[in-house]
């Protein structure tokens, strides 16, 4: 069953187009990621299915409501938890809560057993007492999941969750997703690719307020199984080995990878679909004496897709310093 269906919506701001013709459906009880470069339309998007605000074109119902006939209806089925969540500095955590909860319509005696719900699952108990101002980023993050998750909706919609946390309270957060799916429908958008690869169990992109991709990680993934890719750790100068790869037919992309010893440069190539250039790469280093430390075949990411798929002239990005791509002209 679908909870979210979104057809052929479109909106725009005078003469900018921020969402145009975007199709997409989440079903009942997934994880579903949300992704697309800044300025993709994202957050237009999730503000359109929250009600927020309302498309140009095209119809979004939540759970077979429509969202533009009956807004309010639709924000009593989600739970929304924006980039910034807007917590109150001078409000203790306990107030907040109870403050949200009046906000959704929940009544006095539910909404005491609903925020104790909410701080026991978000263990909240240590700062319960204390002002939202004064507590943590990660505590701040988890406040303002608490609040989306008054009222036990069966939809959560959060636009990056994880935003300037550290790597443990990313895993934290992340894992507390995990547990909140299921029964719920939830919507992830996040600049963190590989959480998402572990988070989800589809994804969405979008690139300048249109779809160009549905699929689970993998599934994407195997789209891409025709183009090979091969990381290529040389002893050499990093341009006199770039040198070497820029002139071998059949290359259509190389990327400096960082690398821990300047002396050995490391690359990852991409070949032309069904080409294995293993041979001519070995011989055209041989040539020019030039060594060759690792080759090794390697798979597509999340990350390398979604590159793929939003980048519209990966040349832009300069070769120059490690971990940036660079495309053979």
């Amino acid at each position: 069953m679908n909870m979210i269906e979104v057809q052929n919506v479109r909106k725009h701001y005078g003469d900018k187009v921020a969402v145009d013709d975007l199709s997409f459906s989440a079903v009942k009880g997934e994880i579903l990621g949300f992704l697309g470069p800044n300025g993709a339309g994202k957050t237009t998007t999730m503000r359109m299915i929250t009600g927020f605000t309302p498309p140009n074109a095209g119809t979004i119902t939540v759970d077979g409501i429509d969202v533009t006939e009956d807004p309010l209806e639709v924000a009593r089925h989600i739970g929304y938890l924006p980039e910034d969540a807007p917590l109150y500095p001078e409000m203790t955590v306990a107030d907040f809560l109870d403050f949200m909860g009046e906000m959704k319509e929940i009544n006095a005696r539910e909404r005491k057993r609903e925020i104790d719900r909410v701080v026991s699952q978000l263990a909240l108990g240590p700062v319960y007492r204390r002002l939202t101002g004064n507590c943590s980023l990660g505590y701040r993050h988890r406040i303002g999941l608490a609040q989306a998750l008054l009222g036990d909706p069966e939809i959560l919609i959060l636009d990056e969750p994880t935003s300037g946390l550290d790597p443990r309270q990313r895993i934290e957060i992340r894992e507390l997703i995990r547990d909140l799916a299921g029964r719920r429908t939830v919507i992830l958008s996040s600049h963190v690719l590989p959480e998402v690869q572990q988070t989800c169990e589809r994804v969405v992109i979008i690139n300048e307020g249109k779809l160009v991709a549905e699929d689970t990680p993998s599934g994407l993934a195997a789209r891409m199984e025709g183009q090979s890719v091969m990381r290529i750790k040389v002893r050499a100068p990093a341009r006199e080995a770039e040198a070497v790869l820029e002139n071998i037919a059949g290359i259509v992309r190389i990327s400096r990878e960082s690398s821990t010893d300047e002396a050995l440069p490391l690359f990852s190539v991409e070949m032309e679909t069904g080409s294995d250039l293993r041979e001519d790469i070995f011989y055209r280093f041989a040539e020019a004496h030039l060594p060759i430390v690792e080759m090794t075949p390697i798979g597509f990411s999340l990350e390398d897709i979604f590159l793929r798929l939003t980048t519209e002239d990966p040349a832009r990005v300069s070769a120059d310093d490690p971990g940036e791509g660079a495309v053979k002209s």
